[in-house]
Order: structure tokens, then sequence, then C-alpha cells
């Protein structure tokens, strides 16, 4: 599971460390010794809190924690200032291409294209098994046999993923 949590987050938070010191470098090494303190403390994390904000917030200290080790300028630390507290260093799209979404992706275009269709429009556009049917043409059964198929390839092609799906 902090396998997964590492992969899943590690891009994302390197990126917005990236943003904090302008120094890929370090924000890589800041990660790191992150998830390092992560995995020896990890019994004392507080479940209240949401994994997301609180690896974000713990990457943001230690990113500005580096900064006032390098002493940076006294311009630069304003303008970085400035921009954490308006959050405009904050982004979740930053995981849009994450490994759990490109997996996810990879999964759907498994699927063939009438399943993939067919689930679409159950799970995405809402409609019920009757309103697909008349849609597409096809028998009441024939859109349960999609969706059921899609679903079991879905989960196996996502099943050491599922422990992530259902943090989100």
């Amino acid at each position: 599971a902090f396998e997964l949590l590492f992969r899943f987050y590690y891009p994302g938070l390197v990126t917005f460390a990236s943003q904090i010191i302008l120094d890929r470098d370090e924000a890589e090494e800041i990660v790191q010794d992150f998830f390092v303190k992560l995995w020896t403390g990890r019994k004392e994390i507080k479940q209240s809190v949401t994994l997301k904000s609180y690896f974000f917030t713990s990457v943001k200290n230690r990113a500005l924690n580096y900064l006032k080790k390098e002493k940076i300028s006294e311009k630069v630390r304003d303008e970085l200032r400035e921009m954490i507290e308006t959050d405009q260093l904050y982004q979740p799209d930053l995981f849009v291409e994450s490994e759990l979404q490109t997996r996810i992706k990879t999964a759907f275009e498994k699927l063939p294209p009438r399943t993939n269709e067919v689930f679409a429009l159950s799970r995405f556009k809402g409609l019920s098994n009757d309103q697909i049917a008349e849609k597409l043409n096809i028998s009441k059964r024939t859109v349960e046999t999609h969706n059921s198929n899609a679903l079991k390839i879905l989960r196996e092609e996502l099943k050491d993923y599922m422990f992530l799906l259902l943090l989100f």
C-alpha cells in the first residue's frame, strides 16, 4: 500500500515542491525525504487528516525550510510567500497524468468498443438499462451483459489500485 501511495503522489509532490524552490533535483530530494519520514513515522499519522492535504502541507513546509536554509533573495521569498498565501501554487490538476489515472484510462481502453459505449452511457451519463437498450437498439439483457463484462475487466485491470480508489 505504501508503494502505491508513493507512486501515486510522488510526481505531483515533486512538481509542487519544484514550483516553490525552483530546483527540480532539490524538490525530488525533499519529496523523497518526506516519504522516508512518512514511512518511519507512519503509526503517528492522524486519521482525521486527508492524505492529500497532509502530503502537500508537509512538502510545502519542507520546501519552505529548504528556502530558509538557502537564504534566497528577499524579493523571491516575498513573491513565493504571496503565491503560497493566495494558494496559487496548489493545483489539484497536478495529478492529471498520475499513474492511477493513466491505469484507469488504459483499463477503459481495453474494453471492447460496444462494452465501453454501454458502460459509459450507464455510469457516466446515468442512463438506465432500458434507455441504453432503446438508444443502441439492443436488448436490455445485452446491456446488462456489457456492463457486467466491463466491471469484470475493470476490476481485474485495477485490482492493485483498489486501495487507492477507496481513498478518493
